[in-house]
């Protein structure tokens, strides 16, 4: 891609509606635009993460026998009803409409009951389980107050997977497989090394333990114990000392962090198969219930704690494996040469299919250079007159500021 082709704008001032670094940032780069509170686009470069980090929990969930589908958002009242979850006083956060025909629909905040129900039509045998269902759609939550930029909004992209076991040791060993799964997918987007699987409380979903996975951040809306040796943690709303000791974690070993949940695991039990009939028979004919698991992941939410975390008073710094690109090409100077020369490194590298973002726009070189601070893509390489003279190119990595200065073939073999 062209820079002087893309539609979209750097900005230098912070949004004067946004508190959080996240939403600053990303707006600042282009890679969002927001259209009110808790709702915001997603721009071409925005777009690109998204896509990138979908594509590894899409992975990761295939590997555990995962079988993706995509389910409606709208929503009939009688599903939920069923299992007493339509009434707003139980689930305060519906945004629900009106047919022009007359009648009630939801917009989906979670898909455990329409999964359930659909499922009745298709498994009842001891030999069609155990099955694990997932989806990336979006969800809408109403919110009271959307805050922290894209990691608690309104309207979001969320992977929800859902598990169906003919017994607990059938379920828990999925459930681990599980959690094993989502700490790839967050070392894999670059916080492996500050998230942490966290005991919590089920909250609505479940009267027993859940798993949360939480990454270190000050500005994370959560607080949690953690024992960094035992890479685990507790949840300050189940931090007591039943729980320590159900754990068998010494309370001296624990370290007080602020954490923004990035996922989480929940049991639960037959609490939606019961209501809605999803049983299967055993080899002998006998009725059973189907135990489930739920899995879930906010993509914006994820996105949007790589950049808290990760980014420096530059700007944002990408991972690798979710960068929109690998490469940010500058050209610096309108000489015939080095524009040769730059567009020429720009169809090699495509060649060579590596993802690149050229600019090639008519502005000053310190305008340039922030502006590949701010967008953050792994490597900047600069093309002037400069790097001419020394017949190699500079290139600066994103994370660690260290400059190399390499010829076509070593940057090839760096970017691939």
């Amino acid at each position: 891609m062209k820079q002087s082709q893309l539609f979209t704008k750097t900005r230098w001032e912070d949004p004067a509606d946004e508190t959080s670094k996240n939403a600053k940032l990303l707006i600042r780069a282009g890679f969002i635009h927001k259209e009110m509170a808790g709702v915001y686009d997603y721009l071409p470069l925005g777009l690109k993460v998204l896509r990138k980090i979908e594509n590894i929990i899409r992975e990761e969930m295939n590997k555990i026998g995962g079988e993706e589908v995509l389910l409606t958002t709208l929503q009939s009242p009688d599903l939920w009803q069923k299992t007493d979850r339509w009434d707003e006083n139980k689930v305060d956060n519906w945004f629900k409409t009106k047919l022009a025909s007359g009648g009630d629909l939801g917009l989906a905040n979670t898909h455990e009951e329409p999964i359930t129900a659909l499922l009745v039509h298709h498994l009842n045998s001891y030999k069609d389980f155990p099955k694990y269902i997932y989806q990336f759609q979006t969800k809408f939550r109403n919110e009271l107050r959307a805050k922290s930029g894209i990691m608690r909004t309104r309207e979001f992209l969320m992977k929800d997977l859902y598990s169906f076991s003919r017994n607990e040791e059938e379920f828990k060993e999925f459930y681990e497989k599980c959690a094993t799964a989502y700490m790839n997918i967050f070392t894999r987007v670059g916080l492996g090394e500050v998230t942490f699987r966290t005991v919590a409380s089920g909250g609505a979903f479940t009267s027993d333990f859940t798993d949360e996975f939480q990454t270190l951040s000050e500005s994370g809306e959560d607080v949690i114990y953690v024992d960094k040796n035992k890479k685990i943690a507790i949840n300050k709303e189940v931090y007591t000392d039943e729980t320590l000791e159900k754990l068998d974690l010494n309370r001296s070993d624990l370290v007080e962090e602020k954490a923004i949940e990035v996922g989480n695991i929940f049991p639960l039990g037959t609490r939606y198969t019961d209501s809605l009939g999803l049983n299967f028979r055993d080899e002998d004919g006998l009725l059973h219930p189907v135990i489930m698991g739920s899995y879930g992941i906010g993509l914006g939410r994820l996105l949007g704690t790589i950049v808290e975390v990760l980014s420096d008073d530059g700007g944002i710094v990408w991972p690798k494996e979710v960068a929109p690109f690998s490469i940010h090409l500058v050209q610096i100077g309108i000489s015939d040469e080095v524009k040769t020369v730059s567009e020429n490194l720009y169809q090699t590298l495509i060649k060579n299919n590596i993802e690149v973002l050229f600019d090639d726009r008519e502005a000053s070189a310190g305008e340039k250079l922030a502006d590949a601070d701010l967008l953050g893509i792994p490597f900047r390489v600069v093309v002037s007159e400069k790097t001419l003279k020394a017949e190699s190119f500079e290139i600066k990595k994103r994370a660690s500021g260290e400059i190399l200065y390499l010829n076509e073939t070593e940057l090839i073999e760096l970017c691939q």
